[in-house]
């Protein structure tokens, strides 16, 4: 047999929202593609200086993306060892992006540096001074798809346009989709051209402490990092996976996957996803089905972000820039407490609480939360996206951007203006029993079930005898939700002809 010759006699592999050695398009290109392959990560300072000029040392994040560097600086040497290659590992960097890589291919003398495509803005930007810098230097840089299933241009309507109503898109998603789109890449295969880190330019995963954080709760919250942990959850997920279309909507359940994060980091590759959901939903398994739609949703607003970008600013639809939102010192106010978890609506709080003590909040109850900011508190969706960006472990810029919007009623395919959720309803509904307000609120366990969801409606002599004290162990509410309501149809009356249904 006849082997073709690989273009390139060495290549570095640069790695961002996609930390594993399996099943990685960019990396399996590289190793196809040249004689020597070195992989690298950068602790973008344009990334973490930010976060560190606000104090936010003890960083979910910045940890999660630690510890599953450690766990792939492991994969890479046992992919290595497994072709007799001593040496291999992950070459860290701790500088801004866009100048570590071009140097780190200077050192290397490498002909090529592969990348994973990134649709938000500020990746776009800074892969474009990456790629001018390394043009300068004579080396190209290539870039794939690993981040989505279906890329933004490849489902399009009829007339060559994205789509901007998820029904449509779904369906020409799951039309259009080929056995190929979902086929791993297969890294193992060429893993022989995987090459030593030079002494001189490795060091290993820098400990926390060297790139400036601390570590925050991650390991007492039992967050499993890296692919090992990724894969240990999507088993324990698929266990469940038949029932996943009614429990996802509980709290108080183990319904979710829990896969979010290791989707936003790539520590789990979305073809194995989608593909594992999209064989059990044709074997017809309701969960799968329900599960398969959560993903697609993911690439709906991946889609949108990549076509109009105008949606990290401003509303997707343009009208709703006209709504005049609460400001002042007492929407800020408002704001405060909502952020504190203390509107006195005990399923908000709840929801806030989880958000503030593990950066993990139930999809449901982003929404209940979302609503209440902006339809009960009649605040800028633009201040709780930015809140939840800070602090959601998960946070994904076109998946948070995408559900404030449609919560708002300001996105593509959106909840209409008058679709306004009842905080005490979504609490009786969806956490019944009050397990999950129980569990963030304590100062209200004693309180009997029909009380919990509403405790300013209870007696006097309940509240004392549940040692709750309105005003002082638990606020009462900041709004009342039904002359909150009547102020939303009015603030929203701006966008109202054009989202009213016709007929």
């Amino acid at each position: 047999m006849t082997l073709t010759p690989k273009p390139y006699p060495s290549g570095l592999v640069w790695l961002r929202r996609d930390l594993r050695a399996h099943d990685h398009a960019a990396l399996t290109q590289a190793l196809r593609q040249c004689q020597r392959v070195w992989c690298a990560f950068v602790f973008d300072t344009d990334i973490l200086q930010p976060l560190l000029d606000r104090g936010l040392r003890a960083d979910r994040r910045v940890e999660f993306i630690h510890e599953s560097l450690i766990d792939l600086d492991e994969q890479l040497r046992a992919l290595g060892r497994s072709n007799g290659t001593e040496g291999v590992g992950l070459l860290v960097r701790h500088g801004r992006a866009s100048e570590e890589i071009p140097r780190l291919a200077t050192q290397l003398g490498v002909q090529a540096v592969y990348a994973n495509l990134d649709h938000e803005p500020a990746a776009l930007a800074r892969d474009a001074q990456v790629r001018g810098a390394l043009a300068h230097a004579g080396v190209l840089l290539h870039m794939g798809k690993d981040q989505v299933v279906r890329e933004h241009h490849e489902v399009l309507n009829q007339g060559g346009r994205p789509f901007t109503v998820f029904t449509p898109y779904k369906k020409a998603w799951l039309q259009t989709l080929s056995p190929s789109d979902l086929q791993p890449h297969p890294v193992e295969r060429y893993a022989d051209a995987l090459a030593p880190c030079p002494p001189a330019l490795s060091a290993g995963v820098p400990t926390l402490e060297a790139i400036g954080f601390v570590p925050s709760n991650l390991r007492e919250l039992k967050i499993r990092t890296g692919s090992r942990g990724a894969l240990a959850l999507l088993e324990d997920f698929l266990a469940r996976i038949e029932h996943y279309g009614q429990a996802r909507d509980y709290p108080a359940l183990k319904g979710p996957s829990y896969l979010s994060v290791h989707l936003r980091f790539g520590t789990l590759s979305i073809r194995q996803v989608a593909r594992l959901a999209h064989e059990l939903h044709q074997q017809g398994v309701a969960g799968a089905s329900t599960w398969l739609s959560e993903l697609i949703w993911r690439e709906f607003y991946q889609q949108i972000l990549a076509h109009f970008p105008h949606v990290v600013e401003r509303a997707f639809k343009p009208a709703y820039d006209r709504i005049r939102w609460e400001h002042g010192k007492a929407a800020q106010a408002h704001f405060a407490a909502w952020c504190a978890g203390q509107t006195g609506y005990p399923l908000v709080d709840a929801a806030m609480h989880q958000l503030n003590q593990t950066g993990y909040m139930h999809n449901r109850l982003r929404m209940v939360a979302a609503s209440f900011l902006c339809k009960d508190l009649g605040l800028d969706w633009r201040w709780g996206e930015r809140y939840f960006a800070e602090h959601l472990i998960d946070f994904d810029l076109a998946s948070n951007n995408g559900g404030w919007q449609w919560c708002a009623s300001s996105g593509c395919d959106a909840q209409p203006y008058f679709r306004i959720f009842n905080p005490v309803l979504q609490s009786e509904k969806f956490d019944p029993q009050g397990k999950f307000i129980r569990r963030y609120l304590p100062q209200l366990a004693r309180l009997p079930e029909p009380r919990l969801h509403a405790p300013w409606r209870a007696p006097a002599a309940e509240l004392e005898a549940a040692g709750v004290a309105l005003g002082r162990n638990y606020p009462s509410p900041l709004v009342d939700h039904f002359e909150a309501r009547q102020l939303t149809l009015e603030r929203y009356a701006v966008v109202r002809a054009e989202s009213e249904p016709a007929g």
